[in-house]
C-alpha cells in the first residue's frame, strides 16, 4: 500500500526509526478495518527495511492512544464481517509481536479494548502520567486479537483475570505497579525518550537485540 494513499495513519522514517500514528482523532483514534490493513502494511514496510531499526507507535492528539475498535462501522457487521476485522487484528497484531525489530508504544491518551491489545503486541510500552487503560465495559482490556495471552504474560495469572473479568479501568501509575507500562514519562517527552531507548539499543550487537518476544 503506497503510503500517500494512507486514510488513516500518519507513517515517515527517520534516521532509522520509522513513526506511526494513529491518525483519527475525530474517533479517539478508534480502529477501523481499513486503520487495521493500513497497521499492518506500514508495519510489513518497516520490518522489510534495512534502515529502519525500531519502531515508534502512537495516537494523534492528547486525549486518546487507542480506544479500541470503532463502534460506528461496528454497530451493524455481519458475523462473517466480524469474524474478518478479528482476523485482521490478529494477523496485524502478531506482525508487531514478532516484527524482529523493537516496537515501542507511546501512549499519551485513554487507551481500552483494541488500543490495550496495541500496546500489548508491542515490545515496550511508555505512557504519559494521565493515560487511563480499560473502559466500564467488560473486557475492555482485551477483544479477539490474543491479548489474553500478552496480558497474562505481562502482569500475571491472577491479575489478568481480574483486569479481563472486571474490567476495571487503571490509571498509569497503577499499570506501571503491574507490569503494564514500563515507564511513566512526560506527555511532552514520550517521543524523546522511545527515541533513546530505540538508540541505545540499535547500538547493541544484533544478538542482543529483541527479535521474539519473551
Amino acid at each position: 500500500m503506497p503510503h500517500a494513499s494512507l486514510q488513516n495513519l500518519l507513517y515517515e522514517k527517520r534516521a532509522g526509526i520509522a513513526y506511526v500514528m494513529i491518525n483519527r482523532p475525530q474517533a479517539m483514534n478508534a480502529l477501523s478495518h481499513t486503520a487495521l490493513e493500513e497497521l499492518r502494511s506500514v508495519m510489513e514496510d518497516a520490518q522489510a527495511d534495512s534502515v529502519v531499526q525500531g519502531v515508534i507507535v502512537t495516537g494523534a492528539g492528547d486525549k486518546a492512544f487507542v480506544t479500541g475498535a470503532d463502534i460506528s462501522e461496528n454497530a451493524s457487521i455481519s458475523a462473517p464481517d466480524a469474524q474478518a476485522f478479528t482476523r485482521s487484528g490478529r494477523l496485524a497484531f502478531d506482525l508487531i509481536e514478532h516484527l524482529g525489530k523493537p516496537v515501542i508504544a507511546a501512549m499519551n491518551g485513554f487507551t481500552s479494548g483494541e488500543g490495550c491489545e496495541l500496546a500489548m503486541a508491542c515490545t515496550l510500552r511508555l505512557a504519559a502520567a494521565h493515560v487511563r487503560f480499560g473502559g466500564p465495559e467488560a473486557k475492555a482490556f482485551v477483544r479477539g486479537f490474543g491479548g489474553t495471552q500478552r496480558l497474562l504474560r505481562l502482569v500475571g495469572k491472577g491479575r489478568a483475570l481480574q483486569l479481563i473479568l472486571t474490567g476495571d479501568t487503571i490509571d498509569a501509575t497503577e499499570a506501571h505497579r503491574n507490569g503494564l507500562v514500563n515507564e511513566i514519562v512526560d506527555a511532552d517527552q514520550l517521543i524523546p525518550r522511545a527515541e533513546a531507548i530505540l538508540g541505545r539499543m540499535a547500538a547493541n550487537t544484533p544478538i542482543c537485540r529483541i527479535a521474539e518476544p519473551l
